[in-house]
């Protein structure tokens, strides 16, 4: 028996991209999930936190919400992205100890990571150095919580959690132009250059960046899991152990798009960390975690997911 059965489960960001996969994984080991909405519960602010716990009266908090973007939404509000991240996940943990949740997991983000770390990177070499400038408040924000969850471990024995997944991406994903990651704004591009009759598309960086991805529907199931049966300080590591450089996922999603024209490399603009590939060994080891969806399969499925709501 699943041990989120006939339990209550609050998902923070339980509506967004990731929290619309994971809660029907939830429901399907019998779990009642909550799902405060942000129009009902502030979770920057104290007080929205308790009303949701009030509401909820969870035995499981999973912490999905955050504030987020690609490398010019970060750029444009570091302030935002640090704060507002910091402090809902700070508040939420205390006011969810306090409260008797009996287990927390904390979301965090492949960002966090040191900018030269050694690939792939595990989960040990957190601390060994700053993350990537651009995204350093971001991913800052993210990691005081593990911290947090580990003191509150030692301290009080609140059974508390911390992931960290890299890049995610799947249908339903955020094609704004303005804030979206890699994968959803290259499709955007491609398919709206192909449209459009235009010869090439422009990319940011030298394509030299390497990145690894995590298909959305995979990265639920390796929540469920750790919420059903890990509960040690450590954090661990989801992802697919793949690695592609932006030059190479630039060309496959043309292949898949069907875009006739041809790539021009922006050098001027940045490009973020150097190189993201995660050792997922802890989390196989753990509680039995391995991504099942290639990145040929998932991009297809992004695509059709996309081109399906532009026709709609």
């Amino acid at each position: 028996m699943s041990y989120l059965k006939n339990k209550t489960v609050a998902v923070t960001g339980g509506a967004g991209f990731l929290g619309r996969q994971l809660c029907p994984k939830l429901e399907e080991r019998g779990a009642a999930v909550f799902i405060p909405r942000s129009r009902d519960y502030d979770l920057r602010e104290k007080s929205g936190i308790l009303r949701m716990l009030e509401d909820s009266r969870p035995e499981v908090v999973i912490h999905l919400a955050a504030v987020v973007g690609g490398i010019e939404a970060n750029r444009r509000h570091p302030g935002r992205f640090f704060y507002d991240n910091a402090i809902m996940g700070i508040q939420l943990l205390e006011a969810s100890r306090k409260f008797g949740v009996a287990k927390a997991v904390i979301i965090g983000t492949v960002c966090a990571y040191p900018k030269f770390a050694p690939t792939p990177f595990k989960e040990e070499e957190i601390w060994k150095g700053y993350p990537e400038e651009t995204n350093a408040p971001y991913g800052l924000a993210k990691k005081i919580l593990l911290v947090q969850s580990q003191a509150y471990r030692r301290e009080y024995g609140f059974n508390s959690v911390y992931l960290l997944p890299t890049n995610l991406y799947g249908p339903g994903d955020n094609f704004d132009p303005e804030s979206s990651h890699v994968i959803p704004a290259l499709i955007r591009k491609f398919i709206e250059a192909g449209e459009g009759g235009e010869r090439e598309v422009v990319v940011w960086g030298t394509g030299k960046a390497c990145r690894e991805f995590l298909y959305v529907k995979d990265a639920a199931e390796g929540i469920v899991l750790a919420a059903e049966s890990y509960n040690k300080p450590e954090p661990v590591n989801l992802g697919s152990g793949v690695e592609i450089s932006i030059r190479d996922l630039a060309e496959r999603i043309k292949l898949l798009t069907g875009f006739p024209g041809r790539i021009v490399w922006d050098e001027d603009k940045p490009e973020g960390q150097p190189r993201r590939c995660l050792d997922t060994s802890r989390a196989q080891a753990e509680f039995g975690f391995r991504a099942l969806t290639d990145l040929d399969a998932g991009l297809k499925a992004t695509i059709e997911w996309y081109q399906s709501r532009r026709k709609g």
